[in-house]
């Protein structure tokens, strides 16, 4: 194993080729580098629709994108976006990589950057294949500072490398001109600032999406209850589920799914009362603005990636549930599983009435 100089390092790329959510808790790991190493560079390999709001928020000094739909497309388009992606970062001549992708192509990208110093996960949530190479020369826990959570898992990269955790909860705030331009949207629709909750129903597979008539009765129920509003939001392909939730529940619920980009979302998200939603990158984002949160999770465990530092009850039905969906489900992989419609009304309910009993107090002291 190699020994870590005390030396600073001067270029670091970390390599987060998944999703929003990932990003938002990698944010922290950033945030830790930065302290540790005021004048190094850091850049993001990550996808390009996250291009801006990395840059935006400060979460990396520069980024290096990649195109999904390419990484999965033919052998061609394949090797031609790898070739393409490596040659981008070359040019940074980094002295430290952080792999907290931990998959066959982050190995190869690994590999092919060749930095003094390479920190890759032992043991690998993926082992090796035959013929493959482990470039790591730093190994970390897959979970450090003892813990269960995700989160944990993006910081481990420090313990290895021998840096002080000094920021644990990943920390986002809107943009000025993004918060003016959210009051500004709120005020159009004559939606007072926590006074509201954002409401999203998407997620990037079906399965982990609760049944948007269940959204409806949540809304419906609560908002009766509270006098809150509701906001809708989401991506632009999450504008039929909108639809579904707005054709059952009254016309004061605003549907702002596919409006906003994401640094738009955040400065909405940081408005709102509460948010409710299933596990996604927004319910991340929502905790990262201080947020509370209400979560609906199917087989992923609430334990590993619940929303952190914020007051929050995350919802699972009992596990081994009945299998709703045979022909979806395809367990035990937590993506491709649909236990979360086996949620009923009544427990998100009463989750969502709790966290804003909690955070009543709260709230008077910010009025």
């Amino acid at each position: 194993m190699l020994q870590i100089s005390p030396a600073p390092f001067h270029s670091i790329l970390v390599v987060q080729t998944k999703f929003i959510g990932d990003l938002v808790l990698a944010s922290a790991l950033a945030k830790n580098l930065r302290l540790a190493f005021p004048g190094a560079s850091i850049v993001f390999l990550c996808e390009a629709r996250f291009e801006s709001f990395v840059i935006a928020h400060d979460i990396a000094s520069e980024v290096v994108t990649f195109r999904r739909d390419r990484m999965r497309g033919t052998s061609l388009e394949r090797g031609k976006e790898l070739y393409a992606m490596v040659r981008a970062l070359r040019r940074f001549r980094f002295d430290l990589t952080i792999d907290l992708t931990d998959s066959k192509t982050s190995r190869i990208v690994t590999g092919l950057v060749n930095a003094k110093t390479r920190v890759g996960y032992s043991p690998s949530e993926r082992p090796l294949r035959m013929l493959e190479r482990q470039p790591a020369n730093v190994f970390a826990k897959p979970y450090g500072f003892d813990g269960q959570h995700f989160l944990y898992r993006y910081l481990s990269p420090l313990e290895a490398l021998g840096i002080e955790l000094r920021a644990v909860i990943p920390n986002l705030q809107p943009l000025p001109m993004e918060t003016a331009k959210a009051l500004a949207l709120l005020g159009k629709h004559h939606l007072r600032p926590n006074a509201f909750i954002a409401v999203h129903a998407g997620a990037s597979f079906e399965g982990r999406r609760w049944q948007p008539e269940r959204f409806a009765a949540v809304i419906f129920e609560i908002a009766g209850e509270t006098g809150l509003d509701v906001v809708l939001v989401g991506g632009p392909d999450e504008r039929e589920i909108a639809e579904r939730i707005v054709a059952r529940t009254a016309p004061s619920v605003v549907n702002l799914v596919g409006d906003l980009s994401l640094e738009s979302l955040l400065a909405v998200l940081k408005q709102a009362r509460l948010f409710l939603g299933n596990e996604s990158g927004p319910m991340h984002m929502a905790a990262a603005t201080g947020t509370p949160v209400v979560g609906l999770f199917g087989l992923t465990e609430p334990s590993r990636w619940g929303p952190v530092g914020v007051p929050s009850i995350s919802l699972q039905p009992p596990m081994p549930c009945a299998c709703m969906a045979e022909n979806l489900c395809r367990a035990p992989d937590p993506s491709k599983a649909c236990c979360v419609w086996g949620l009923e009304v009544k427990p998100v309910v009463d989750a969502v009435r709790e966290v804003l009993s909690r955070t009543e107090m709260k709230l008077e002291h910010a009025i």
